[in-house]
């Protein structure tokens, strides 16, 4: 499965932004799928996930409410919805897709891999 994620940018805090991944092979509809992001200087860290249903979804504190993820298994893909944007939010943003998980939370979750796309928040 190849994973392209596009939709990043320069945004002025408070702003949104909406990220797509697209995936490569159907299969992906069968699977977890989420984002993560790694922010200058630190190590990459789980932002959101959803199973392969749409029916669970997680989130860690620091951007629930703010931030939503979807997905589209007829178009094989999933989104993040970004809002209220913080410059604490700046990173590299990766979708995942999991293997033999319900949902994708943790780095050993991920079977597959995106290119990242670059998210930067102004103050």
């Amino acid at each position: 499965v190849q994973l392209q994620a596009s939709g990043g940018g320069l945004v002025q805090a408070g702003g949104s932004l909406r990220l797509s991944c697209a995936a490569s092979m159907s299969t992906f509809a069968n699977s977890a799928a989420g984002w993560f992001r790694q922010a200058p200087g630190k190590e990459r860290s789980f932002v959101a996930s959803i199973s392969w249903d749409g029916g669970s979804r997680r989130y860690p504190e620091a951007v629930k409410g703010r931030f939503s993820i979807t997905r589209d298994n007829a178009k094989n893909a999933v989104y993040l919805q970004m809002n209220s944007l913080k410059p604490e939010d700046t990173g590299v943003y990766y979708c995942a897709a999991g293997v033999g998980s319900s949902l994708v939370q943790t780095e050993t979750q991920v079977g597959y891999w995106g290119q990242g796309t670059q998210v930067t928040v102004s103050s």
